[in-house]
């Protein structure tokens, strides 16, 4: 097959041939676009999918954007997807990264290990952290690029592996301002998980008229009459049909289909003409075609070895004349996908069961390929084949590769001849598959698996793996019927795994508001037995459900359920949630600390409430961690399509953008988390959204604008919209219903939702009702309100919401000529604006520190302020000491990115040296503390530890232990 036709080179070799540079024809469009993306490799990061049918020439324009980029001197990375592979994990990224092991090596140790354990090489007990694999990539990109501008090609995605596709997906997205660009093709029309959206396309369509023309007329022996313009209409603009019709019509004793005999499907046809290539071959070599059919490995290294004949044999000319293969070098290759299939499909059940048998015994070093064989060569049910493959299953879960171990575990359940071991294989494929992201085929095993049992253990269990991940999604509605019917089926029989249905449902009932599922859940909790087990979890499915209900019982539970969750992380996690539901913040940012400390490996997918742990956080003060959270649940969420997931990372990120005051970027931010989900049916996040929104419209001081938002987190009369995301907003409800004029409606708001919550109100929202009320009620009788907000020591522990207050009061003072008294309010407020880096509220605090008599002084702390929230958090993490790679880590970008933001922050800084960014921060606080207290009028905390409080809370770390070397001299480590 000529090279200009447009079809693809053979599959086996570690890399493709090289594009001859024949011209392409009907294509220059798209080549001058594929030309361009190649050629801005050196200045912008460009990823493009080519996609198209079979034959279009998606691999033919790869080759010639191949050789462009090499004669540019950028670096290649290549490798090509094959369908045998699809079910070995990272199969398709160690192609890709097989030439680069140096590299490789040269990563940080964690990267080196999660990508060595994901490729098999390491002990993987616990399983890779899959975003660790992610960010390796991204490190290993990035750190090629430093040298040279950077291509990587994946050919035939469609049949890559979906461990690779996430790895290469997350990296993708994180390529701003590298010089890496990344070429993917695909056939049209195939799903390819994390490059199905929003990424610029090219499409290969039918050639015109005009090129179909051309390129028959460029054929050896060109086609003229009745003959040409059957093969034009057969073909319909197909590069790869034409040359191949024109090829079988000018064979001997060859015609081009028969008329009777109507239009076959394109790829139906091509296979037979390739298969009748085969005629006349010597037995050998139709032998060896199918044993390299059969294996379609991209690893020579593997194949020549094991026993195929190396490309010197005498073997492989005839296959080489009649247009099957193509030797290049080493390697032998099929000349496209559909002389594989079509030398596979040609041969007997019989021969190829044998092919696949051979190739087993060949491959019994590997045994996850060996295991895939033999299951191939199965015609019947195999027990032994089937344990087979669930051996395998086991050590793609260690490795990560989810996709994978579903995939070996389906087919084992179809070999397995027990219907209950078959059953037993696909509950565990779905709980593999629930990794993956992909509901409907989560749903799809879990169907299969009701089918094959009516044992009650394995059919609760298949249902709490459906309901895992689908209280990720947005189908909140048919999600919780789901949990709930299966929760009410198994109250009786089941009812540890109706426990863990409901909680499930618990979790929807927090994301969706729906009031009447709260009504459901309490009647399953009431019909499941007193001595029901995991009473823990009962616990916890009330505080989820309704945690304003028995809370001070809930409370009383707490610290049990906390001494019984040590060493337990997935459960201190639980209880951390339980106690962010409950306002008892510090508790749950403990519990959260905990955890991390020792669970370094996550999981693949957020938790059902993972958007808790930004809260916490955020509430708590500590922004950079929350901040860091989101990050990794918005990496996790895109990489396995759970746009909930990843709507409630960006509500936060927006909430805390705002705070910092970076108000465009937050309500981008916020109207991304709208876009993704139904504020009817996900109320919690359309709160959260419009709290953000409302946030970004106070930093720009739009006061009008921050009413409607946050008026929109309450009902038309007045009650809250979601029932817990709600109620904090009251405050600053109140405050911006003050600067438009709004007081009567805001007045009601506030005192409705003080009834609903009388009696159990936690001490921080009984200081947020009273901040409203005293910014509401008649300035005369504003202060014991006030002081009441401030009164509870606990109250602290909320420094943002806290600094508010005091700013309020110390507003309210100077109004009423009590100058002296607010200075003290006003020093405290500032100074934890300040130290949470919340640019608004620090700027309104000095306009009111001045008209207070204080001297403020511009301290050098201000540089942050032309800043940015991320060129902030990541001089932060740099004044700690952490590395270029170790920030990357931590906020899911490339060292180069993180290099560049330092880059662009130090001259903003005024310094020239890494080694001065903690005395920068850390010295001018002090500095800041000091001269913000002004003349000796001035209030002065009587306690030692709040002058010191946010000077040791900026040395402090979210896992403590980090390095703190702090003699590197440069922004580029």
């Amino acid at each position: 097959m000529d090279e200009h036709t447009g079809g693809r080179g053979a599959v086996m070799g570690p890399e493709p041939e090289p594009d001859r540079g024949e011209p392409v024809v009907g294509r220059d469009a798209e080549l001058a676009r594929l030309f361009r993306v190649v050629d801005s490799v050196s200045a912008d990061p460009v990823l493009m999918l080519v996609v198209g049918d079979v034959g279009t020439g998606k691999s033919t324009l790869l080759g010639h954007a191949v050789r462009r980029a090499e004669a540019g001197g950028a670096r290649v990375l290549r490798a090509a997807g094959s369908e045998s592979e699809s079910s070995l994990a990272f199969s398709a990224l160690h192609q890709l990264l097989r030439p680069v092991p140096a590299e490789v090596d040269g990563l940080p140790g964690r990267q080196r290990a999660a990508l060595q354990d994901a490729f098999g090489k390491g002990p993987a007990t616990s399983g890779p952290d899959l975003m660790l694999v992610g960010i390796a990539v991204l490190s290993l990109l990035s750190g090629l690029g430093d040298r040279h501008p950077v291509l990587v090609v994946l050919d035939d995605a469609q049949w890559c592996d979906r461990a690779s596709l996430d790895a290469l997906s997350f990296a993708a997205r994180r390529l701003e301002g590298e010089p890496v660009t990344m070429l993917i093709g695909a056939r049209g029309g195939d799903h390819l998980p994390g490059f199905d959206r929003h990424v610029p396309t090219l499409t290969l369509g039918p050639l015109d008229s005009a090129a179909a023309d051309q390129l028959l007329d460029l054929q050896p022996k060109s086609p003229t009459g009745r003959t040409r313009s059957r093969i034009l209409d057969q073909a319909g603009g197909n590069p790869l049909a034409l040359v191949e019709l024109a090829r079988a019509a000018s064979a001997p004793d060859t015609a081009v289909g028969s008329p009777s005999a109507g239009p076959l499907p394109l790829a139906e046809h091509l296979e037979r003409i390739f298969a009748a290539r085969l005629n006349g071959l010597p037995a050998a070599t139709t032998r060896a075609l199918l044993l390299l059919a059969a294996m379609d490995s991209a690893d020579s290294a593997i194949a020549v070895p094991a026993g195929l004949p190396h490309a010197g044999d005498e073997i492989w000319p005839p296959a080489e004349r009649a247009a099957l293969v193509r030797r290049t070098g080493h390697d032998v290759r099929f000349r496209h996908p559909l002389v594989r299939s079509a030398v596979y499909h040609a041969a007997s059940p019989g021969a190829r069961r044998e092919a696949h048998l051979a190739l087993a015994e060949m491959l019994r070093d590997e045994p996850d390929r060996s295991a895939w064989h033999r299951a191939a060569a199965c015609p019947h049910p195999d027990a032994a084949v089937s344990a087979e493959l669930e051996r395998s299953a086991g050590r793609a879960r260690r490795r990560g590769g989810h996709a994978a171990a579903a995939q070996a575990l389906q087919r084992a359940a179809e070999l397995a001849p027990r219907r209950e071991d078959s059953a037993r294989l696909l509950v565990g494929a779905a709980a593999a598959a629930v990794f993956t992201g992909d509901i409907a085929w989560v749903e799809e095993l879990v169907a299969a698996a009701r089918t094959r049992t009516d044992d009650a253990t394995l059919l609760a269990s298949a249902a709490v793996q459906a309901g895992r991940l689908a209280v990720l999604t947005v189908r909140h509605p048919v999600v919780f019927s789901r949990l709930a019917g299966a929760a009410e089926e198994l109250t009786v029989s089941q009812p540890a795994a109706a426990l863990d249905l409901v909680a499930g449902a618990a979790v929807v009932r927090f994301y969706s508001g729906e009031d009447t599922q709260r009504h459901r859940i309490q009647d399953i909790l009431r019909r499941l037995p007193a001595n029901a087990p995991h009473a823990d979890l009962r616990t916890w499915v009330r505080a989820v459900s309704d945690p304003f209900d028995d809370r001070d019982q809930l409370l009383a539970l707490l610290p049990k359920l906390v001494a019984e969750a040590q060493d337990r992380p997935e459960r201190l996690t639980a209880v951390g949630i339980m106690a962010w539901l409950l306002d008892e913040t510090p508790q749950a940012v403990r519990a959260f600390d905990e955890a991390f400390d020792r669970w370094q490996v996550q999981g693949a997918l957020p938790e059902g409430l993972g958007g808790a742990v930004a809260w916490a956080y955020t509430e708590r003060g500590r922004w950079e961690q929350a901040r860091e959270a989101c990050a990794r649940t918005t990496a996790v969420g895109r990489v396995a399509g759970l746009d909930h997931a990843v709507a409630c990372a960006a509500a936060v990120d927006a909430t805390l953008l705002a705070l910092q005051g970076d108000p465009s970027t937050a309500r981008t931010r916020a109207e991304e988390a709208l876009t993704l989900i139904d504020p009817l049916e996900s109320r919690s996040v359309g709160v959260y959204a419009h709290r953000a929104l409302g946030a970004a419209a106070v930093a720009e001081g739009a006061y009008e604008t921050a009413y409607g938002q946050l008026r929109m987190v309450f009902a038309a009369d007045g009650t809250p919209v979601h029932y817990h995301a709600s109620y904090p907003a009251l405050a600053d409800l109140a405050a911006a219903a003050v600067r438009c004029g709004r007081h009567e409606e805001a007045a009601a708001i506030v005192e409705r939702s003080a009834a609903a919550l009388a009696g159990h109100a936690s001490p921080r929202l009984r200081a947020l009702i009273s901040r409203a009320r005293g910014l509401l009620t008649d300035p005369r009788e504003a202060e014991p309100h006030f002081r009441a907000a401030l009164a509870d020591p606990v109250l602290e522990y909320w420094p943002f919401e806290r600094a508010q207050t005091l700013l309020d009061l110390a507003e309210w003072l100077r109004r009423r000529r009590r100058i002296a008294e607010a200075r003290g309010p006003l020093t405290e407020a500032l100074e934890i604006f300040r130290r949470l880096g919340a640019r608004p509220w620090i700027e309104r605090a000095r306009a009111e520190s001045r008209a207070a008599g204080l001297a403020v002084t511009d301290p050098a702390p201000d540089a942050l302020a032309e800043l940015s929230p991320q060129q902030q958090q990541i001089v932060r993490l740099a004044a700690r000491g952490l590395t270029n790679r170790e920030i990357g880590e931590k906020l899911f970008l490339s060292p180069r990115t993180v290099s560049s933001h330092l880059y662009r922050s130090f001259p903003k800084l005024g310094i020239t040296a890494r080694s001065q960014l903690r005395d920068l921060l850390e010295g001018t606080l002090v500095t800041a503390v000091q001269q913000e207290q002004g003349p000796p009028d001035a209030y002065v905390p009587d306690d030692p530890h709040a002058q010191t409080t946010a000077l040791r809370e900026s040395r402090s770390g979210h896992l403590g232990g980090l390095s703190r070397n702090l003699t590197r001299q440069t922004w580029t480590r």
